[in-house]
């Protein structure tokens, strides 16, 4: 009998087991890769690996975006009811109930008025942890408003989308923020005022089909789901299977529906470029 035994883990070829700190690394949806989530952060939330945008918070990309200390948020107090008295699995109101205790946000957007570059605009962002981003009567009703405050102030407009369209539990009330959104819009073309859409993952529904895509510069971030109808949807009404990358920030550009493909670590300086050139045309006589 043998006096000393080895034990069953410190045998030869044994792997041994690897304690990791939970929260320290995170795992790309692209790549797949696995990254020092410090570095991730460093690099504005980007993979450092594939350049695959990770989502972020609406207070991450105003962060981002805005000047320091500028941005100042309007109609925040603006929050949804439950005007059909809506229930699937859940009542409405749980949900957005649900929502602001996940988000401490009242709405799924963010709009207020800051400085990008130090020229001033109109900045709303979506948040799309609130209920995926989905646009309800408020939140038509807080673009609009900002799209007026910036035609009052005579500043453009820049709207960061991130949605999986209309709130289907206010039915065909959300369905009218798409003609209420647009209508807006054209008042601030006709004051001849700038509009940048800025399009980030996802941006589908009624959000692609109304104010999104009425940008007079579509600008999207790499890799970014932007559609109407779901693919699978779209392959089973055509009867036809989709080309590769469809419905993908490339296959737009590719197409002629976006009109810049920008590196989030890029974006502010981009816009600042942006609000730089417009703002050099001709102001419209009072």
């Amino acid at each position: 009998m043998a006096w000393f035994r080895r034990k069953p883990e410190e045998s030869e070829g044994a792997a041994r087991k690897v304690v990791i700190q939970e929260g320290l690394w995170i795992k790309c949806d692209a790549c797949k890769e696995i990254i020092y989530r410090a570095e991730v952060e460093r690099a504005g939330r980007v993979c450092p690996k594939c350049l695959h945008p990770f989502r972020i918070t609406s207070r991450e990309r105003i962060g981002q975006l805005a000047d320091p200390g500028s941005f100042e948020e309007h109609d925040a107090g603006l929050s949804s009811a439950d005007p059909l008295a809506f229930k699937d699995t859940k009542r409405y109101r749980d949900r957005l109930k649900a929502a602001r205790q996940k988000t401490a946000m009242p709405e799924a957007v963010v709009c207020g008025t800051c400085l990008i570059g130090g020229f001033p605009v109109v900045l709303c962002v979506f948040e799309f942890a609130f209920l995926g981003g989905s646009m309800g009567s408020v939140v038509g009703e807080k673009l609009t408003r900002a799209i007026e405050r910036a035609i009052a102030k005579h500043v453009p407009v820049i709207i960061v989308s991130a949605s999986g369209g209309a709130r289907m539990q206010e039915g065909i009330l959300s369905l009218m923020q798409m003609a209420k959104t647009s209508a807006a819009l054209e008042r601030l073309a006709a004051a001849r005022l700038t509009y940048v859409s800025v399009l980030t993952d996802p941006t589908t529904g009624g959000v692609t089909a109304s104010f999104a895509m009425l940008g007079d510069v579509i600008v999207s971030e790499p890799r970014a789901l932007i559609g109407f109808a779901g693919p699978r949807v779209i392959a089973e009404t055509i009867r036809q299977p989709l080309p590769e990358g469809f419905q993908r920030a490339e296959f737009l550009l590719e197409h002629g529906q976006i009109d810049l493909i920008v590196d989030r670590r890029e974006l502010k300086d981009t816009l600042r470029r942006l609000l730089a050139f417009f703002a050099d045309q001709p102001t419209p006589p009072a």
